[in-house]
């Protein structure tokens, strides 16, 4: 791996996103920034920093960000969302990755370590404590998953682990994290019905309780503290809403 494009899909990110961009800066060879017409500054803080902008209608999560990788000029890609930062540990990793001579480059695409900040702390628990994600990748030898929401990166090959860690700033704070669940419930249920998935009322009852006792007891969500609660909390209640929105849609 010689050279590296970072791609990012954008809307409405102004607040966030040159946050993101100066930590992809120093292994970037390439920035491309996918922006579904922003209302705000974002497209032009982008083009800005040195960007190649592209505007384009979203049209889900996996199609997007396939596209913006279609458009790198490098068959590496780094695939970053505009609400995370790339650590000072992993931009090292990552450079020395690419002047590797080979040995590591056999592999198809890599695994990275990510944290959670959320309510003014980094959650070590809560069922995202230990979360791995394949993010850079041999686009000749992969793609993004064509979903509506929770899109992954499917490869043809050996995946390695990265130490280096992304941070995800992924709410700012109960109301965006709210409004982030309304959408992502109502995606998921278009989703679940697409593919003729169907729900008992009854399981939305249970659906609650269940994750709530699986996030916060479970998977520890207690030893993060009051941010480990809500965490857990909404976790229920998105788990239990994308269940009740199918239902509706039937």
């Amino acid at each position: 791996m010689r050279r590296l494009s970072v791609v990012i899909i954008a809307h409405n990110e102004e607040k966030v996103i040159l946050r993101c961009l100066k930590s992809v800066n120093p292994v970037a060879d390439e920035i491309i920034v996918v922006d579904s017409f922003s209302t705000d500054r974002t497209a032009d803080l982008c083009r800005e920093f040195g960007c190649r902008v592209i505007q384009r209608p979203f049209d889900g999560y996996g199609r997007q960000k396939q596209f913006a990788i279609d458009q790198a000029l490098n068959d590496w890609v780094f695939s970053v969302d505009a609400d995370e930062i790339v650590s000072p540990e992993l931009q090292q990793e990552i450079v020395e990755l690419k002047q590797d001579p080979g040995n590591k480059i056999q592999d198809a695409g890599f695994r990275i370590p990510f944290s959670l900040y959320f309510m003014g702390k980094i959650l070590n628990h809560s069922g995202v404590g230990k979360e791995y994600h394949l993010r850079i990748f041999n686009r000749t030898r992969g793609r993004f998953t064509d979903v509506p929401v929770h899109e992954g990166i499917e490869v043809d090959g050996a995946i390695g682990v990265m130490s280096g860690k992304i941070v995800h700033y992924s709410y700012r704070n109960i109301s965006h994290h709210l409004e982030k669940i309304n959408i992502y419930t109502s995606q998921a249920a278009e989703g679940y019905h697409a593919q003729k998935k169907s729900f008992s009322k009854l399981w939305v009852a249970i659906k609650f309780p269940a994750s709530f006792i699986s996030f916060y007891f479970i998977k520890l969500g207690f030893l993060d503290g009051y941010p480990g609660f809500m965490w857990s909390f909404l976790a229920a209640v998105y788990a239990s809403l994308k269940v009740a929105k199918t239902i509706e849609i039937e």
